[in-house]
C-alpha cells in the first residue's frame, strides 16, 4: 500500500496546496493500512476499498489544512480518526484532542497514536456536551459530525472565546445555518475541491460573537 498510493496521496494533497514530508506520507500511509486492517475487523467505516479511503478519508481530511490554526484543537465525533490523524501529522506543533463515544473506535485511536508515535495526540472516549477540558480550545473541528446546530450547542463550551468552529459538510448546510444559535456567526464558508471525491464538499467557519 505505501508504494502504490504515495504518488496519488503526494499528488492529491498538492493540488491541494498541502507540501508532504517524506515522514508526513509514510505516516498517513501506515494510518490508513492500520484504518483498512481494523476495519475488516471492527466496522470503523462504511468505506470498504483502500483506495476510496485514501481519497474520501485522508484526502478529504487534508483539504481543510490552509485553515487550521491554534495550539490546541479537538476534533469531536472524530471516528477513527478523520480528520484529527491526518492533521495532527501534518503539524506536529499542535495537540489535538480526538474525542468519540464509540469504544471500538478509540480503541482504534489508541492503537494509531501508539504505532504512529503520534505524542501530540490525546484520546478521549465520551460525549461532547459532557466532557470538561481543563481549558478551552482554538478549535472545534468535526467532519460529519451532527447539525451544525447541534455542534455549536454541544461544544459551545469547549471552544475558547476567540475561538473557531470548522463544520466539514457535503452540501452548503443553508438550512442548518439559519438555525444557528443565538450568539455565532458564520465568519467564513470555503468550497472544497477535493481530488478523487464526487459531490460538492464545504467548511463552514464560525465563531461566537
Amino acid at each position: 500500500m505505501q508504494e502504490s498510493f504515495k504518488a496519488p496521496l503526494v499528488d492529491s494533497a498538492q493540488r491541494l496546496g498541502v507540501a508532504l514530508t517524506e515522514q508526513q506520507i509514510s505516516l498517513l500511509l501506515r494510518y490508513l493500512e492500520l484504518l483498512n486492517k481494523w476495519n475488516k475487523a471492527y466496522n470503523l467505516t462504511a468505506v470498504r476499498n483502500p483506495e476510496d479511503m485514501l481519497y474520501r478519508h485522508l484526502v478529504d481530511s487534508l483539504s481543510v489544512v490552509p485553515w487550521v490554526k491554534g495550539e490546541q484543537i479537538i476534533d469531536v465525533g472524530t471516528g477513527p480518526g478523520l480528520p484529527g490523524i491526518p492533521l495532527a501529522i501534518l503539524f506536529p506543533d499542535t495537540h489535538f484532542t480526538l474525542l468519540d463515544s464509540n469504544g471500538k473506535k478509540t480503541r482504534f485511536l489508541t492503537q494509531s497514536k501508539l504505532e504512529l508515535g503520534l505524542s501530540n495526540i490525546t484520546v478521549v472516549h465520551g460525549r461532547a456536551e459532557e466532557f470538561q477540558p481543563e481549558k478551552p480550545f482554538d478549535q472545534v473541528i468535526s467532519r460529519a459530525f451532527s447539525a451544525i446546530e447541534n455542534m455549536v450547542s454541544w461544544c459551545g463550551h469547549l471552544v475558547d472565546e476567540q475561538g473557531q468552529f470548522l463544520a466539514m459538510k457535503g452540501l452548503f448546510p443553508e438550512e442548518e445555518l439559519s438555525s444557528l444559535p443565538e450568539g455565532y456567526k458564520v465568519e467564513k464558508s470555503h468550497v472544497l475541491d477535493v481530488p478523487g471525491c464526487d459531490g460538492e464538499r464545504h467548511l463552514i467557519i464560525i465563531r461566537k460573537v
